[in-house]
């Protein structure tokens, strides 16, 4: 269909649009209430979720001098957004009526969409850019200003309706913005208020994708979840039969890490059907190799990209560009099938059949491609334990910045080795091997060959531990790292002391963030500690080093008022200083879900036996310190990340995205920093009801 033909059809539909605009309002008042409707406001952004018969979707209105109308739909990882010029001063939404499912008129027919009413405290609304197609396209044109411009879409007017619609660049059923003005006057480049009241606007979103299938409430948690109604809101928007959602809006789609790392601190408040959707879903994304895969590409995204390559259809574009998520499953899987599920459930699960969307065509049972996996994790750890080197850890990928969780640009300080792949998760991996080995359960998926593989991997497993992790490790003078701690706090405006004082006498020791390619320590203490508090045993004397170099007051280590942060760069230079800000993605700020591996981590070592009384002080200090933090900022829990700024003596939460300087802006809902349903307070506090 050409887009002169869309746009006459279009502009078709639109004849009689108050019409329609008036049997969507019936239609939603009558109907029920939807399984699934809540609201938050993070910064400036105003967000609506719902889940409604064949529709979930994301409503975000943007507050401030930028305002923008965004909808995204787990469905194909779709959505619709339309941007504004910017305001000579800031503007406020106000919702109306929340987003409800209703039926729309799409290019191909009636389709399902959303529905709602907002007005907004501004004199003119200019129209900037209407954007249609995948989230990932959408997330581009947000955060650089670009996008396909075969995605290109003209608006219809008819009366006081304006539409963006077109099919999907295949032929399929495609996307619809349509904006109703009830209060204001409707021109071609904009919307202008009347008589000085807000204008107001009635929204229609859809998208043609496919649905998803979301999880009910008795398949996702069990009695042990913490009564959290907003963390239980965004996991139930996140959780689907087919896969879990990483986070809304920005990545409304599958993702290995972020489903593995969730999966594992979520385990003790998960349903196992829960738990095998999220591993199932794993497990189909993996190469013929047995890699994990990182994201995927579907719906239009996918479309594009085949063609940009001399393809076609629209098949799952997978990213295999990471290298932590092929040593997680390995520990995580181990975790579900020996520690939380009974023998035969764990059974059944492993002799599912699996429709490889890694391998087109593949089927086979779940079994088979976990010991894909580790045949893959054995193979890739060989040489080091062969031969203990640094140009034999596991390195990021050729020509690439970003292998691991900390995947912007400088979020390894432009390392290539990352401390948490090799002293941890390689180990753990292995580990995780020979316990599956031991047990017998893969026994009916396994050849001979592996059996001969995998019986290396306790050996190998020892070694990694022993070796990898002393590479990382930082010792630097107290008065040279004092000296630096000082000058730092000066640059961003911060108290000095108690951070100095906590140095002490001795030398500040650390594990860096990374190596880089000539295996020299990239010095930003970091909070990538928790994995070895989750996944290992450190040695007592290891635990009081490295968790009291976490635990002291940043800008010595990386504790605030407001949470444990995820990056400290006092130690390193000044350009690289630079790139950790508080302003970075992974600078200077608070990971919502990197505090809760760390709390979980610290519950875990404090259940050990072997722990001398002085270690078990320093680790309930510090499980102290960082509840008292968490608990602080618990209305940003479900949040991906936050930053901060300091005045009058404290720290204070500001929401990422929020300044003009941030890279990005965070997930008003993110996967992984709902585990707190599961990462719960240490007993004690939870006896005296302080959860």
């Amino acid at each position: 269909m050409t887009s002169m033909i869309r746009t006459l059809l279009a502009g078709a539909m639109l004849t009689g649009a108050g019409l329609v605009a008036t049997g969507l309002a019936d239609a939603q008042d009558k109907a029920p209430a939807p399984e699934l409707a809540f609201q938050l406001t993070e910064g400036q952004n105003l967000n609506a979720f719902v889940r409604d018969r064949a529709v979930a979707a994301h409503l975000l209105l943007r507050n401030g001098s930028d305002p923008r109308i965004l909808v995204a739909f787990p469905a194909g990882n779709s959505g619709v957004g339309l941007w504004f010029q910017p305001l000579a001063r800031a503007a406020t939404w106000r919702l109306e009526q929340p987003p409800r499912a209703t039926t729309a008129p799409g290019v191909a027919g009636p389709q399902p969409a959303i529905r709602s009413i907002a007005s907004i405290d501004a004199p003119r609304l200019r129209f900037k850019q209407a954007v249609l197609s995948s989230v990932r396209f959408l997330r581009d044109y947000q955060s650089v200003g670009r996008f396909p411009q075969e995605l290109a879409v003209a608006p219809t007017i008819a009366g006081d309706t304006i539409r963006w619609s077109r099919a999907r660049l295949d032929g399929a059923p495609g996307y619809l913005l349509q904006i109703r003005v009830l209060s204001g006057r409707l021109s071609q480049d904009g919307i202008v208020a009347v008589s000085g009241a807000p204008i107001r606007l009635e929204i229609v979103a859809s998208s043609g994708e496919k649905p998803l299938t979301g999880l009910a409430p008795s398949d996702l948690l069990n009695a042990r979840a913490a009564n959290d109604p907003a963390a239980r809101n965004a996991l139930r928007f996140l959780s689907y039969r087919e896969k879990f959602l990483a986070g809304s809006w920005r990545f409304q789609t599958y993702f290995g890490r972020d489903t593995l790392m969730s999966l594992r601190l979520l385990m003790p408040a998960l349903q196992p059907r829960a738990i095998e959707a999220g591993l199932g879903s794993v497990l189909a994304r993996l190469d013929s190799d047995g890699d994990v895969a990182h994201e995927e590409g579907i719906g239009e995204f996918a479309v594009v990209d085949r063609r940009q390559h001399g393809g076609g259809g629209d098949a799952a574009v997978l990213d295999y560009a990471m290298i932590d998520d092929d040593f997680m499953l390995a520990p995580v899987a181990v975790s579900y099938l020996l520690d939380h599920a009974d023998a035969a459930g764990a059974q059944a699960f492993l002799a599912r059949p699996l429709t490889s969307e890694g391998v087109p065509g593949r089927v086979e049972p779940t079994g088979a491609a976990l010991v894909r996996n580790l045949r893959f994790v054995a193979g890739r750890a060989r040489g080091f334990a062969e031969a203990p080197g640094v140009d034999r850890l596991i390195a990021l990928k050729p020509g690439r910045m970003t292998g691991q969780w900390r995947d912007s640009e400088e979020g390894l300080g432009r390392g290539r080795y990352a401390y948490d792949v090799n002293a941890v998760f390689v180990p753990a991996a292995l580990d995780a091997a020979a316990r599956l080995l031991r047990a017998g359960l893969l026994d009916r998926y396994m050849t001979a060959e592996d059996r001969t593989i995998l019986a290396r991997a306790d050996a190998m497993a020892r070694m990694w531990r022993v070796r990898a992790p002393s590479l990382f490790r930082v010792s630097i003078p107290a008065a040279d790292a004092r000296t630096k701690v000082q000058a730092y706090a000066r640059s961003l405006g911060i108290p000095a002391q108690p951070a100095v004082g906590a140095i002490g006498t001795a030398p500040l020791v650390f594990h860096a963030i990374a190596l880089d390619a000539r295996g020299r320590p990239v010095r930003i203490v970091n909070s990538d500690e928790g994995f070895a508090l989750l996944f290992a045993d450190p040695s007592p004397a290891d635990l009081d080093t490295y968790v009291t170099a976490a635990m002291r007051p940043f800008p010595a280590g990386l504790m605030t008022d407001i949470g444990l942060l995820v990056a400290n760069a006092a130690q390193a230079d000044a350009a690289t200083q630079g790139r950790f800000t508080p302003a970075a993605y992974h600078g200077a700020v608070v990971w919502s879900w990197q505090q809760a591996l760390f709390a979980a981590g610290l519950e875990r070592q404090l259940a050990r036996r072997d722990l001398p009384a002085a270690t078990r002080a320093i680790l309930t200090r510090a499980q102290a310190t960082l509840w008292r933090a968490i608990q602080a900022t618990r209305a940003t829990q479900s949040s991906e990340l936050w930053s901060w700024a300091f005045a009058n003596g404290r720290y204070r939460v500001v929401a990422f995205g929020a300044g003009k300087q941030d890279v990005d802006e965070s997930n008003a809902a993110q996967l992984w920093s709902t585990v707190y349903l599961a990462v719960q307070p240490p007993r004690a506090n939870r006896a005296a009801g302080k959860r």
